[in-house]
């Protein structure tokens, strides 16, 4: 197949115009990394049915002749050497052209040298550490950093929300770090006071004992980020379990702390939280409602496309794009420039771009309440922040 494609050539297919050899005979390999066991497979799932699903949508949109092979590979959960190892063999062993996918921030930082090493280009599906992109000049990102989402909820909480003192609790790794430190940002930036903060063991955390401390020192909220799924509904058990809201205390927090998928599991309880995010399935967007009728034709409505799933489906969207644009022929031979990033007014969570600068998405945050839509719970978004860049990078230019 050729040599494997810079994240350069990923930048000037993505602009068009590119007009290459002829479509290849042989399958286009991309390679997916993400957690399809243990307690958080829920999340890798939710990517994993985006990324396909967007495959079968729109295969038939490639050049003819040209498919596509999906090699998919189990990290386990947050394993950044088995996350390395598994990186390894797909670009050795099996030769892919992309990798994609990876739940974690650690296992994305630990693929991002073997991507530079091999000139794969990475794209995040996911891991939502600020400082990702700048690990390798292969890596773009389609999904989110807790900077983009905390720091406007910061702002919003202080200025609108009527919160004038916050408790943070956050899991105890770099996104959690992120997402408090943005939130602290936007919120004393904008006159409010942090309390203190607790920090959650990552694995298997008991947040009853956390919890009681943010209760006793009453706040007027608590922002908290863990990782979507399972202990998202965790987290909110316990809030409810000793009765914070009766107290008055708020719960606030990014897209993950209430994600669409686990909003079934946690009963009526998370009505009224406020969050940040960057997709709600019940946006009332064209193209999510375009999203949501094929999830449900594919995979039925026992589980709900969340964030994650939109991950899966836009990192699959920015790879059909190269295949398309260079005609089948995946090859980076001849160097390119990285132009203007490539552009998707039609994602189902709204208009997306690549910085060409930062490799990031820049994307609509929106601010949303857990209400109730017909007969089951969502996220209604109910203010938008347009067209939002990631504020760690403005705030930590390169040096």
């Amino acid at each position: 197949m050729g040599r494997k494609l810079s994240i350069a050539a990923l930048g000037a297919a993505l602009a068009g115009g590119l007009f290459l050899r002829p479509a290849a005979a042989e399958p286009i390999k991309i390679g997916i990394i993400l957690t399809y066991s243990g307690p958080n497979a829920s999340l890798g799932d939710q990517i994993d049915k985006g990324l396909r699903l967007y495959v079968k949508e729109h295969e038939k949109d490639l050049p003819p002749g040209t498919t596509v092979e999906l090699v998919r590979r189990d990290d386990t959960g947050p394993n950044p050497d088995v996350a390395r190892r598994l990186a390894q063999e797909l670009v050795t062993r099996d030769h892919v052209q992309f990798l994609t996918g990876v739940v974690w921030s650690p296992n994305a930082g630990a693929i991002a040298p073997i991507a530079t090493e091999a000139k794969v280009p990475f794209i995040i599906s996911n891991a939502a550490q600020a400082g990702l992109t700048r690990a390798s000049p292969e890596i773009a990102r389609v999904s989110f950093t807790l900077w983009q989402e905390s720091l406007p909820l910061g702002t919003w909480a202080a200025q609108k929300g009527g919160m004038k003192k916050v408790y943070i609790a956050v899991s105890d790794f770099a996104p959690g770090k992120d997402a408090g430190d943005a939130f602290t940002k936007g919120f004393t930036d904008a006159g409010g006071q942090i309390v203190d903060i607790v920090r959650f063991p990552l694995k298997d955390p008991d947040f009853v004992p956390f919890m009681q401390r943010i209760k006793d020192a009453k706040p007027d909220a608590v922002f908290v980020f863990v990782p979507s799924g399972k202990q998202a509904t965790a987290v909110m058990k316990a809030y409810n379990e000793l009765n914070m809201k009766g107290d008055g205390i708020k719960i606030i927090g990014p897209q993950d702390i209430v994600p669409d998928e686990e909003l079934p599991s946690m009963g009526q309880e998370p009505l009224g939280v406020i969050s940040a995010g960057t997709y709600s399935n019940a946006g009332d967007r064209p193209a999510n409602k375009a999203y949501v009728a094929a999830w449900k034709r594919e995979y039925g409505d026992e589980t709900p496309p969340g964030f994650m799933s939109v991950g899966g489906w836009d990192s699959m969207a920015a790879i059909f794009s190269v295949i398309k644009a260079m005609n089948g022929k995946v090859d980076g031979d001849k160097p390119m420039a990285l132009p203007a990033g490539w552009k998707d007014p039609d994602s189902p969570r709204g208009p997306i771009m690549i910085d060409p600068q930062t490799r990031d998405i820049v994307q609509n945050v929106y601010i949303r309440r857990v209400e109730k839509h017909g007969d089951r719970l969502a996220n209604i978004e109910f203010e938008t922040i347009p067209q939002v860049k990631d504020p760690w990078k403005e705030l930590n230019p390169p040096k």
